[in-house]
């Protein structure tokens, strides 16, 4: 839901009432990932994709219903049902969806204030969460954060919904906490919560601002991964000394072009464990101080560029300076993977390619080589 946000707050400004589908559960091979939706309008306009093509047509026809009667459906396609096939899942797994729709205002199924506030957030990429109760008491019920303009199920301030739906105020604190939690971890979940001895299900959909992608030397290898890494939603600084060369013109798809020394940019910025730190300078002025950094920082992967000699006499200086045999460990030098790659656009799937196969733990072989599922269990 919080994926697709920024469309369907446009569909909803437009007039439109939209069914909201949400993948609720995946069990076995499978091809998106729990909170991935998909959105229908009442015009016929389809958002986003459950499955990249598998089953968006059973869920378009579950969304015109939900459009006509406005009630929720909790749908389930797998290996097990008849129509597993018709719907693409005959290679196996099976998708939980739940879909809901949503109205503009003074509409049946108005969207709360309060879950119109997180999809806000979202849309502007900012951390936002927003808890829906899938099974069993409370099922449909939405919980935001205490800090939304609504409470529990988007209604104002004042108002006293913690008890709607059957969930009593104990169960609402203690959704919104792991709500908090998935926030801060940036992972969608799904997990239980009781409420007078009965046990509900419920989905944690949560969206963190991007990940960050700091690129240092401003050349042209530079300019095609920052170009490559904000297609596969990074934000791009891109940081050298160099004021002739760090402009915004050489790097229109940076989100910041930062003249700067490296290292000194690297030590104040913000960092993460989801920020990726490209080294492509390969010149000791620059790499020496700024690796030392980069290292000592909790970020999911920092790469250099440079030849195998420059590997080499990089890696004696680095010890010399007093880099931990741990901290060099986690250097991907010479940078990216054995693609066959020349140019600076092939170099930067190589990169990618390394970053993804480092934050993920895959082995980076082939498909065709791996046995069983292809997609990973969530």
């Amino acid at each position: 839901m919080l994926e697709i946000a920024g469309p369907v707050l446009d569909a909803l400004a437009h007039g439109h009432r939209v069914a909201i589908a949400t993948v609720t559960r995946v069990l076995g091979s499978a091809p998106r990932t729990l909170g991935t939706a998909m959105a229908v309008t009442d015009a016929g306009a389809v958002i986003g994709s459950i499955s990249g093509g598998c089953v968006e047509g059973a869920i378009y026809e579950s969304a015109q219903e939900v459009l006509e009667t406005g009630r929720p459906q909790l749908t389930e396609f797998g290996v097990s049902d008849d129509d597993a096939f018709a719907v693409g899942l005959s290679c196996g797994g099976t998708v939980e969806v739940f879909l809901a729709e949503f109205a503009p205002a003074g509409e049946r199924n108005t969207l709360p204030a309060a879950v119109r506030a997180q999809l806000e957030r979202a849309a502007a990429g900012e951390a936002a969460g927003i808890a829906l109760v899938v099974a069993g008491t409370g099922a449909g019920l939405m919980v935001v954060p205490e800090d939304g303009p609504g409470d529990a199920d988007g209604s104002e301030n004042g108002a006293d919904p913690e008890t709607t739906a059957g969930l009593d105020a104990d169960a609402v604190r203690r959704i919104r906490a792991a709500l908090r939690a998935g926030i801060t971890s940036g992972r969608s979940v799904v997990g239980t919560v009781d409420c007078d001895g009965a046990t509900s299900r419920v989905l944690y959909l949560v969206a963190s601002t991007p990940p960050r992608c700091l690129i240092f030397g401003a050349v042209d290898f530079a300019s095609a991964l920052s170009a490559a890494a904000s297609l596969l939603g990074y934000r791009v600084t891109v940081c050298d000394a160099r004021a002739v060369f760090a402009t915004a013109e050489r790097f229109p798809t940076a989100a910041e072009v930062v003249v700067e020394w490296p290292s000194d940019y690297l030590a104040r910025t913000e960092t993460d464990a989801r920020t990726i730190v490209c080294v492509l300078t390969h010149d000791e002025k620059f790499d020496l101080p700024l690796l030392t950094t980069a290292l000592n920082l909790d970020v999911a992967y920092v790469g250099a560029m440079g030849s195998r000699r420059t590997h080499e006499r990089r890696m004696s200086r680095l010890r010399e300076a007093g880099v931990s045999a741990d901290a060099l460990d986690r250097l991907h030098s010479p940078i990216g993977l054995d693609l066959g790659a020349s140019s600076p656009e092939e170099t930067a799937v190589s990169i990618l390619a390394e970053v993804l196969v480092a934050r993920s733990g895959a082995s980076g072989s082939p498909l065709r080589s791996k046995p069983g599922p292809i997609h990973p269990s969530p």
